[in-house]
């Protein structure tokens, strides 16, 4: 996940602001972010940005823009799993985290990406967590909705992707960031 960083600019098409991280992908892509973000930011109980008086920035630039997993059939197939209401949540590791990309927060809104990069699904965190990798229980593995959503196949499958990401073993005291979040558009 990236959190966005920088002033932004525009989209060039009257459409609103475009973080920079935004403007560094294709204007295609940047533009399709700001106009799901125009359509569903009335879902995250922002109105529409004002035209006379104008609006804060927190209305105006989309959230972070992002998607599951390291492959696009991995992104696509747990963007359905969102979009169906069997995932609300997701798990990483502590140790993807750095000063650019910080740990998410209660409260966060982002916008999740499909395997192509076209914006789809607009989350709010509801809750986060960090647990050793060995202590996360059975309701947590279960709000993943992947898998059979047992807690072994959780532990099976995620020591398999955290090895895969991180190039290292993933040991039980491995810190893991437990995310937890609503659907907030489409409903």
């Amino acid at each position: 996940m990236t959190a966005p960083t920088g002033d932004g600019v525009t989209d060039g098409e009257g459409g609103g602001v475009v973080p920079d991280e935004l403007s560094a992908a294709s204007d295609e892509q940047a533009r399709a972010i700001v106009a799901f973000w125009e359509a569903a930011r009335p879902s995250a109980g922002i109105g529409k940005v004002g035209v006379v008086v104008g609006a804060g920035v927190a209305g105006t630039v989309p959230p972070p823009a992002w998607s599951f997993g390291d492959n696009p059939e991995l992104a696509d197939a747990l963007l359905a799993a969102v979009l169906s209401g069997a995932k609300t949540a997701t798990a990483s590791s502590l140790w993807e985290y750095d000063d650019e990309t910080p740990v998410p927060v209660k409260g966060e809104l982002s916008i999740l990406l499909d395997g192509a990069g076209r914006p789809r699904a607009l989350v709010r965190t509801t809750s986060v967590e960090v647990v050793p990798f060995g202590e996360v229980d059975d309701e947590f593995a279960l709000a993943e909705g992947e898998d059979d959503g047992s807690l072994e196949a959780w532990r099976e499958g995620h020591r398999r992707y955290f090895a895969r990401v991180l190039g290292r073993d993933v040991p039980d005291d491995m810190p893991v960031v437990c995310e937890r979040f609503e659907l907030r558009y489409p409903r």
